[in-house]
């Protein structure tokens, strides 16, 4: 008789964990922010409440971490497009940062932020990123606590990816030298959060290239 093989808690752990991070985004883009429960979300993922609340400390800290997981898979998927440089290289941990990954550089900056534009484009468009991204953006503008992480976990990593690659191109001769990268991404990322949060005009690939064109015209070199 073949002798009993044990259960992998690790592997029982990883099923418990994805089921948990699934409930949360789906109960908080279905019911909000405010009325998602760690209840709920036990109930929905089929694990006990006290599952969650030992390897997590408040709601806040669920959502947070299942929101940047999700980040991370959107990104993964994303990454093949884009040549395997777009998008993150990490596993499953959902804090994998922005070191492993990074914007293109092909030397086109035009190019290379059209790209990344227009994924982001189709990440604030697909209904899984879209209802709890917009529910926790709201939640952050109310909750100043949860929206600094949101800003210190999930943005500004990624913001920090725009300005490496404006550097780069400040160095290359593709900017001015009197330009401040962290100042001109917002160029660029402004206006796609603007349409998208106050849904005034559709969101598509074409405006994400004008955004870029409209940019570069006012950062490029002066003659």
């Amino acid at each position: 008789m073949a002798p009993h093989k044990a259960p992998d808690s690790s592997r029982r752990s990883d099923r418990s964990r994805r089921a948990i991070y699934d409930a949360a985004l789906a109960l908080v883009g279905e019911s909000g922010y405010r009325r998602t429960t760690i209840e709920g979300i036990a109930a929905r993922a089929g694990v006990g409440k006290q599952t969650i609340y030992r390897w997590w400390p408040s709601k806040a800290a669920v959502l947070m971490e299942a929101f940047l997981d999700l980040a991370a898979r959107a990104a993964e998927e994303a990454a093949p497009q884009a040549g395997g440089t777009g998008g993150k290289t990490g596993g499953t941990d959902p804090q994998a940062g922005a070191a492993e990954y990074g914007i293109p550089d092909t030397g086109d900056l035009a190019a290379d932020l059209k790209l990344v534009l227009r994924a982001t484009v189709d990440e604030l468009n697909d209904p899984l990123m879209e209802a709890p991204t917009r529910a926790l953006t709201a939640e952050g503008i109310v909750d100043a606590k949860l929206g600094a992480e949101f800003v210190e976990k999930l943005l500004d990593p990624q913001l920090a990816l725009y300005v490496t690659r404006l550097r780069a191109a400040q160095e290359a001769g593709q900017l001015r030298p009197d330009v401040d990268p962290r100042i001109a991404l917002e160029l660029l990322i402004a206006p796609l959060t603007h349409r998208w949060l106050l849904r005034t005009l559709p969101l598509t690939h074409a405006y994400a290239d004008t955004i870029v064109d409209y940019a570069l015209g006012g950062l490029a070199p002066r003659s």
